[in-house]
């Protein structure tokens, strides 16, 4: 018997498996996402100016009547010193910036002083916020130190 050498393939072959890289390319994703989400921040953290009680001095042209709100730390809001329940505040907003509109030429501006407590509800100055937008009013200002 002869011994003859069977023909071996010399090709090399291409073939990658990619399974094991997708699974570690999937185990990565998920451990980015739960760092992402440890990470960033419950929510939207507020740091609302303390209220200044020490008097200010005051020029004319500040002296001009601006439409005063002041939220409390229990979500009372006062608009030019009077108590607006929540359910009315839209149309109590909209009727004081009516007000002010039409007595300009008396030293009345549309301008909002906003003054809120810390501890007043976020979801408190949102509804302010809109109100005197849905009332046609973009002029709101924070009152700070």
């Amino acid at each position: 018997m002869g011994m003859t050498a069977s023909k071996q393939d010399t090709e090399v072959m291409a073939e990658i498996n990619i399974t094991p890289f997708t699974d570690v390319l999937l185990v990565l994703l998920i451990i980015f996402m739960i760092l992402a989400a440890l990470s960033a921040p419950p929510g939207f953290q507020k740091q609302l100016p303390k209220k200044n009680n020490t008097p200010q001095s005051l020029n004319l042209k500040q002296l001009q009547h601006s439409i005063d709100v002041e939220v409390t730390a229990k979500n009372r809001v006062y608009i030019d010193r009077h108590e607006v329940p929540m359910d009315k505040l839209y149309q109590v907003m909209s009727d004081t910036i009516a007000y002010h509109q039409k007595h300009i030429n008396q030293g009345y501006n549309t301008h909002v002083s906003l003054v809120a407590d810390l501890d007043a509800s976020y979801n408190t100055i949102i509804k302010i916020l809109d109100a005197a937008r849905a009332a046609g009013d973009d002029d709101v200002g924070f009152v700070t130190q």
